[in-house]
């Protein structure tokens, strides 16, 4: 399995005066996105992109410096779902084969965490993945059904459904997840190669657990409030328990995907809109610290972002998570959240997705914005405020990519 990458998403290797073009695998689908191939026609075209390469030398580890909170000379850009069914190379695989066979079958994994990055260049490669993947690792199963979405079949709703559930201790992710070696590993040598980042995620321990205890994607989160409520009057701990049983194997996931590979990890939250304030600081927030501080207590030098996704409302909770960068979602004002967090806690985020549905022009000022607002170019990293909607124009992501990476200020 190998790809050729554009010259402008490669380390120099040599200096080029020939036409250089972006060739598939075996797994490619037949067609690719334009911009995907370059041609040079000229010796003076070839020494002007030898120049521009050169001077993205140091796009390899922009990502991960701006995930440290250092300043950078751009302001970095990835996309939550920028590996998604927008884009039409995606959907040749996603309409014929199942989620868990895409997205555990090494050879589409990669295959799928690479298309978007041949067509857009990104500042970091995500491997195709889901939340859900290491549930199998604590005994709970479940599958992603087109049209349905996640559906677990195993039931957690008291402590003896707690107390049935793999010891965290005996989890072996090699064993139970072998896949994922392979696709870090792989993924890896790409993005060196293709002289960017790779990134990891995870699941907030809150968000996996609800997932579990509805057993799908739920509109009130009734059964797991009242597994709250249960333990928040002592007649029941086992939300406590399954809460400290997830964290516990969320940490060491993070760091088995650092072990395979990645290099930066980001921690989903993704239903952090069904928490109140208080809900937020009494259960969620605890767990997803325990499983921030696995990983940052055995890997201190590798960046975690946390993303708590309709979170913004008690922004405030979120300073002490104990993430190197906190990412925010598209309903705060990023000016407003800058504000809340306070001058020294690393920002990610935060254009509304809908945006890509607008022209050029709305979606370049949308970024323009969104950089500005954040301290200027180089002071944060760009992301939407939310995953890349299905539908989205395919060439409203190379726009945002482009303008990001163009962006040198108001003043520039």
């Amino acid at each position: 399995f190998k790809e050729q990458y554009t010259l402008t998403m490669i380390l120099p290797r040599a200096l080029l005066s020939i036409a250089l073009l972006a060739t598939s695998s075996a797994f490619a689908p037949a067609s690719s996105h334009p911009r995907s191939a370059l041609c040079i026609h000229s010796t003076t075209e070839a020494a002007a992109v030898q120049e521009d390469v050169a001077s993205n030398a140091g796009d390899r580890d922009i990502l991960i410096r701006a995930a440290r909170g250092e300043q950078v000379d751009r302001t970095p850009v990835w996309l939550m779902r920028q590996a998604g069914r927008y884009m039409s190379a995606f959907r040749q695989y996603s309409d014929k084969y199942p989620f868990r066979e895409r997205s555990e079958t090494p050879s589409m994994a990669i295959e799928l965490s690479l298309q978007c990055h041949r067509a857009y260049g990104m500042d970091g490669i995500i491997m195709f993945s889901d939340i859900l993947t290491p549930l199998p690792t604590l005994g709970i199963e479940f599958d992603v059904v087109k049209g349905i979405g996640p559906v677990i079949s195993t039931e957690v709703r008291n402590d003896e459904d707690v107390a049935k559930l793999a010891d965290v201790a005996d989890v072996d992710f090699d064993k139970t997840l072998p896949f994922i070696r392979e696709i870090l590993g792989t993924l890896s040598k790409e993005a060196e190669e293709a002289n960017t980042s790779l990134i990891g995620f995870v699941g907030a321990p809150f968000t996996l657990a609800s997932y579990t205890i509805e057993g799908k994607s739920s509109k009130h989160c009734l059964r797991t409030k009242k597994m709250m409520m249960a333990d928040d009057d002592g007649s029941s701990t086992a939300m406590a328990t399954f809460l400290d049983k997830l964290a516990t194997m969320i940490g060491n996931y993070g760091c088995h995907q650092i072990e395979c590979g990645a290099q930066v990890i980001q921690v989903f939250e993704s239903w952090a809109h069904q928490l109140s304030p208080k809900q937020f600081e009494q259960f969620a927030k605890p767990a997803a610290q325990k499983a921030i501080k696995i990983i940052k207590e055995k890997y201190p030098d590798v960046p975690v972002i946390y993303f708590a996704n309709g979170g913004s409302s008690y922004l405030e909770c979120q300073r002490d998570m104990g993430a190197d960068m906190i990412a925010v979602d598209w309903s705060v004002d990023m000016a407003e959240a800058r504000k809340i967090l306070g001058p020294d806690i690393p920002i990610s985020g935060n254009v509304d997705p809908t945006i890509l549905f607008g022209t050029k022009e709305q979606i370049e000022e949308a970024v323009r914005e969104c950089i500005d607002k954040a301290g200027g170019p180089g002071k944060h990293l760009l992301n939407l405020g939310h995953g890349v909607m299905q539908g989205t124009p395919e060439e409203a992501v190379g726009w945002l990519v482009d303008e990001c990476k163009r962006y040198k200020g108001k003043d520039a």
